[in-house]
């Protein structure tokens, strides 16, 4: 009984982690076709990972449950950057489906850099021995999984449904759009001024990136 209620508890924060990060792209995007993009391949992204893990062998139990809630942000990584670009394309005046060729295919090879540098973190996982090893390989191998299938679905499917879906003519925003766009000009607006100083003082910069590193390997 214990065991079917954690799984349970487990299950609902998969569903709940899917469902917030939905939200917060819609609250970023303002545009609700746009989120129907992310809103279709996140929970893609998660079936094509169950098909490949019950061909591997594997259950849903804690581990790989919890391997799908982590995953669960990076899938929706690399088609925020395909959408983001087609749409950067439609708003300088190009056809729905030359903005979804030319926005999926320039940054193609970045979506692939992305992945790979997230199943690489996990490569050590795969490696380790023991006990352990065997415990935390299971969530090692599901979390990559759900990477690539991210990868797969961002080259493919995101683009087309941007081609479908997306408006090359961009609407007024409504008012609640209007307040959040202003918060964000804001949050923008501070970014771009502690850039600049960042810039103007490279050896400060430089000077406390050292310590930085210096903490690092005292504190390790």
């Amino acid at each position: 009984t214990s065991i079917r209620n954690s799984v349970h508890d487990v299950e609902m924060t998969l569903i709940l982690s899917t469902v917030l990060v939905i939200l917060v792209v819609f609250l970023f995007l303002r545009n609700f076709k746009a989120t129907l993009v992310p809103s279709v391949c996140v929970p893609l992204s998660l079936l094509g990972t169950f098909g490949v893990m019950y061909l591997l062998g594997y259950s849903l139990d804690n581990f790989s449950l919890m391997a799908l809630i982590v995953s669960t942000g990076f899938v929706v990584d690399n088609t925020i950057v395909v959408l983001e670009n087609v749409t950067r394309h439609l708003e300088n005046g190009e056809d729905r489906l030359t903005a979804a060729l030319k926005g999926s295919s320039e940054v193609s090879f970045t979506v692939l850099s992305m992945s790979v540098s997230l199943v690489a973190v996990f490569i050590p996982l795969l490696l380790m021995g023991g006990i352990v090893g065997r415990l935390f390989r299971e969530f090692a191998v599901t979390l990559s999984i759900a990477v690539m299938m991210s990868l797969l679905i961002s080259l493919t499917t995101t683009p087309m449904m941007c081609a479908l879906l997306l408006s090359p003519v961009r609407r007024s925003p409504g008012r609640l759009a209007r307040t959040v766009g202003r918060g964000f000009d804001l949050l923008l607006g501070l970014y771009e001024r502690t850039l600049g100083w960042a810039l103007e003082h490279s050896l400060t910069m430089l000077l406390i990136l050292g310590a930085t590193l210096c903490l690092n390997v005292y504190l390790y």
